[in-house]
């Protein structure tokens, strides 16, 4: 039954930095990276990688613009992103619960 469980847990949250990260685009509509770097204390290199990990998996869109002259990149749930992560959820707080 535990097998089970586990088995629904999805590789793609992991990492502490991809769960925060879902966990922010979860509840916000777009992120900027460097409001999520703040927010995560996570190093440009650290975050960029995670977030091309979730962006390739189709979890996380990238929106890049120019606000005045700079460039603006921000990130947003996708909802097969959303999806995923509400159901890696669910089998995180199943196998908590021990499977009831």
């Amino acid at each position: 039954m535990m097998n089970d469980l586990l088995a629904r847990f999805n590789k793609a949250f992991e990492s502490k930095a991809r769960l925060s990260i879902m966990s922010v685009l979860m509840v916000n509509d777009a992120v900027s990276f460097n409001e999520l770097k703040e927010l995560l204390s996570l190093t440009d290199g650290n975050l960029a990688t995670h977030l091309r990990a979730l962006e390739e998996q189709g979890y996380v869109l990238v929106q890049k613009q120019f606000i005045g002259r700079k460039p603006n990149t921000s990130y947003s749930a996708t909802d097969a992103g959303k999806q995923a992560f509400t159901d890696h959820l669910n089998a995180l707080e199943a196998f908590i619960r021990g499977g009831s």
